[in-house]
């Protein structure tokens, strides 16, 4: 096989030397951010963001303010199961239209539309409970904000793989991640910062917190106009429509497993996508208690993870997105993969080193910017998979929940390998860990699986 053929059409051809791709260099990669399509996409990660700090962080601060017990606060972190969940009624976002709303502006921004205007009025409810008086409502309202958002981002995965080129799929997922961890910093430190400034005003303590998921449903108008300034995706005419509702949703939840089962080396793919992230979730489910554990404070963790953490992740991210401009979906993969798992030897470093700020900064830019690479990176993968348009939010929400798997279960171990072994030596661990994944990488390769890819997209 040549390796013409190996190359995907998602990514424009770099081995000639006057390829256009190649004259464009760095300033193409960047002006493919202010794409009309790319910046819709980045307002949609804003929206996506916005609703998953009110019903965590800044609800637990609410509650916890309002006198709340701990147990209480504890068990609310329940609420973020849709999220998980998601792949249950993504079948339904596939299958049905919302009325009025799908005949007007097209099925995926009918849904958007639908479901940003009811997670306004789910936030304007959330916040008008008093956690006290009525810590059930508070509940329900916090499990109905996380029910819409969770649906919300189905919708915007399904219409992000539709509606962007193939070269504009990186780089509009780094765009949306970034605009995703802002959404979850204005309605997280925002919020809280906003409810802050009117308490300084003198305004009873009753009404403060309602103000501020005020704010909060206030700024879901940037994902609604976003929806309204977008442009629907070609519709995909698989489904028939005038089946009846229930016949429809069942029909595209079987077409989805089918379909994909249906697809060569189907069951090598799904492991691959199980395990590319697994070093990557292996170290990161215990860096807080390592970071703690060898004797940083509390401040320091916050400052550096959270602060400089942050800016690194935004900038790999958008690193990753111009990557996938400039290589192959292979090569990238590779690229990806084994820079999440050479990253981890910064924290073996940190374990010898021990308490030393300058190093833990390094470190933490490190497993940040080489981490938001291969995510930005396997996420274009991902939607490169979703090439189906009749089951696109089915299998995306499926695919995302299969990613989950490794990242909350086999990884779930690690603190009882560190009590063996120790800190050092874990995270030297970890980065065999990788080794499954970049395995299953080189086998679909030479098995033609990115040729099969490239082929459904032309």
């Amino acid at each position: 096989m040549s390796q013409d053929s190996l190359r995907p059409a998602t990514l424009q051809d770099h081995t000639q030397p006057d390829s256009p791709a190649r004259r464009a260099g760095f300033g193409e990669a960047l002006r493919v951010y202010l794409h009309p399509r790319v910046l819709v996409v980045i307002l949609l990660g804003f929206s996506s963001g916005l609703p998953l700090a009110l019903t965590g962080t800044t609800l637990s601060v609410w509650m916890t303010e309002a006198g709340v017990n701990l147990g209480t606060i504890g068990l609310f972190s329940l609420v973020g199961l849709p999220y998980t969940l998601k792949f249950i009624w993504a079948p339904l976002v596939d299958a049905l239209n919302v009325p009025v709303l799908s005949r007007v502006l097209g099925r995926r921004r009918g849904w958007l539309i639908a479901t940003q205007a009811a997670l306004a009025l789910a936030i304007l409810l959330l916040g008008a409970q008093n956690p006290v008086v009525s810590p059930w409502s508070v509940a329900a309202g916090a499990l109905l904000v996380a029910f819409l958002s969770a649906t919300q981002d189905i919708v915007v995965d399904a219409f992000r793989v539709e509606r962007l080129d193939p070269t504009e799929q990186a780089a509009g997922m780094a765009g949306y991640v970034a605009a995703y961890r802002i959404g979850m910093l204005v309605s997280g430190a925002g919020v809280i910062a906003f409810v802050s400034w009117l308490e300084t005003l003198g305004l009873p303590r009753g009404q403060l917190w309602m103000l501020g998921y005020v704010f909060g449903a206030a700024c879901m108008l940037v994902g609604m106009a976003a929806t309204l300034l977008a442009r629907e995706p070609e519709a995909d005419g698989a489904q028939d429509r005038q089946k009846p509702a229930l016949a429809r949703v069942a029909a595209t939840a079987v077409g989805a497993f089918s379909e994909f089962l249906s697809r060569p080396q189907a069951w090598a793919v799904l492991s691959f996508v199980l395990l590319y992230k697994f070093c990557d979730a292996f170290a990161g489910v215990l860096t807080a208690p390592f970071i703690i554990a060898i004797g940083f404070d509390k401040l320091t963790y916050a400052a550096i993870v959270k602060g400089v953490g942050l800016a690194a992740a935004l900038a790999g991210g958008f690193a990753g997105g111009m990557l996938a401009r400039a290589y192959s979906l292979q090569a990238c993969l590779w690229i990806g993969g084994v820079l999440q798992m050479i990253s981890n030897l910064a924290f073996t470093g940190q374990a010898l080193v021990g308490v030393n700020v300058p190093f833990l900064t390094g470190t933490i830019i490190v497993e940040n910017f080489t981490g938001a690479i291969g995510t930005v990176i396997f996420v274009a993968y991902l939607s490169a998979l979703c090439g189906a348009r009749a089951h696109t939010a089915t299998q995306y929400a499926l695919l995302t929940a299969l990613t989950a798997v490794g990242r909350t279960f086999l990884a779930s171990g690690g603190g009882f390998i560190v009590e063996r072994t120790g800190w050092a030596w874990f995270f030297v661990i970890t980065v065999f860990a990788a080794l499954p994944g970049l395995a299953l990488l080189l086998y679909l390769q030479a098995r033609g699986h990115f040729a099969e890819l490239a082929r459904r997209e032309r």
